[in-house]
């Protein structure tokens, strides 16, 4: 609870300061090599430093979801786990205007959590119940993409990220995965 409420600061603080920066919001459909492999996201981006010319520099919070099912049944046992993913973080960018096109890298900060719902039930003498699992790591994520501005106010990107969650030493989730993200930004 401390990380969100320390989240809702720095991005109420960053976003209510007084600059000549433009407000991005964005939505994307994103794919990992990790169970559950697709999920969405949501993010704001608030740019600063706007006098430099071709640079922009800016700061991102972004929310994932991801959520699978699945189910086995064979001989006698039936077996059901529900995945829960999500994740939250922060994250620098810098990005340069080519033309219609603004390619991008960041590193960021965040906060992820892994819930294993299992439904397991067996007409096989001595087969108990599994345990559900639940685990919130912090990471680190690194980043590359590439924004289109063909409409000024619309710009579908591409973006490839990995995460590194080593430092807080997972026992059910993995410890780097990498994920492809497309998605739209609507700017204002």
């Amino acid at each position: 609870m401390k990380r969100i409420v320390t989240l809702i600061i720095v991005v109420s603080t960053l976003f209510s300061a007084t600059t000549y920066a433009q407000l991005e919001i964005g939505a994307s459909y994103e794919l990992r090599d990790e169970d559950p492999q697709s999920g969405f996201g949501v993010r704001i981006e608030k740019g600063f430093l706007e006098q430099l010319p071709l640079v922009k520099i800016s700061m991102r919070a972004h929310f994932s979801f991801f959520n699978d099912e699945n189910q086995v049944d064979e001989g006698g046992l039936t077996y059901s786990q529900d995945l829960t993913n999500y994740d939250f973080g922060l994250a620098f960018i810098a990005g340069i205007s080519v033309g219609l096109i603004e390619p991008y890298v960041g590193l960021g900060l965040g906060s992820t959590t892994l819930e294993v719902k299992n439904d397991f039930s067996s007409s096989l003498p001595g087969v108990g119940p599994m345990e559900d699992q639940n685990e919130s790591n912090i990471y680190w994520n690194g980043f590359l993409g590439a924004k289109v501005s063909i409409i000024p106010m619309i710009k579908p990107f591409v973006e490839y990220r990995y995460s590194d969650t080593s430092l807080s030493e997972p026992e059910v989730a993995e410890v780097r995965t990498g994920r492809i993200i497309f998605g739209v930004m609507l700017s204002f």
